[in-house]
């Protein structure tokens, strides 16, 4: 047994549907009067011409403005020279002067070895040449030396980014190799 708000709302169901199917309807059979050219992809904006190609028909073969045979007239022969008179001569200009770039080399870093008691002589000497191709095993020697004496020595000068790249990897052995960076002293009052 069905109540009235239940009829309603079936009723009202059944409209909603039959108002759809209608439109569907509606929509197909406006596609079936457009064609299949209306839902196909195009490209906006573009013309759309349908041409016909016919079998046999094309264009006529174009016809040069000299036939052959033909006298033309030659107002000089091949190989001769012809005269060119100048009435003024043409000034030449100065050349122009570039600009002297004044260059500048990128300051210099010095990777400084901070000397530690803690440090393993032969671990430090090794990790010194593998980190950095241009030191050998003497001059890493001499400054591992050098700083263990005096507190910290100079490895080697690089631009900023390589001296970074360096003192960094020098922080990451394990067990860690203490080092820092100190600009470089310029002469020529900077």
């Amino acid at each position: 047994r069905i109540t009235l708000p239940q009829a309603e709302v079936k009723q009202e169901t059944i409209t909603n549907t039959t108002q759809m199917m209608t439109r569907l309807t509606q929509v197909l059979c406006l596609a079936a009067l457009l064609g299949a050219n209306a839902f196909a992809p195009s490209r906006f904006g573009v013309p759309h011409t349908q041409t016909a190609l016919q079998m046999g028909a094309g264009a006529a073969p174009a016809k040069p403005k000299i036939e052959i045979g033909q006298k033309t007239a030659v107002t000089q022969k091949v190989g001769q020279k012809s005269e060119v008179k100048q009435t003024h001569k043409a000034k030449v200009a100065e050349p122009v002067k570039r600009r002297e770039h004044k260059t500048e080399d990128a300051p210099l870093y010095k990777v400084m070895l901070i000397g530690d008691e803690e440090y393993d002589q032969t671990h430090t000497i090794e990790r010194i040449c593998d980190i950095m191709e241009d030191v050998d095993e003497g001059q890493a020697a001499s400054v591992f030396t050098q700083a263990q004496n005096g507190g910290k020595a100079m490895i080697a000068k690089y631009p900023f980014e390589h001296a970074e790249l360096y003192v960094e990897q020098l922080l990451r052995s394990d067990p860690m190799i203490f080092s820092e960076l100190q600009e470089e002293e310029r002469m020529g009052g900077n």
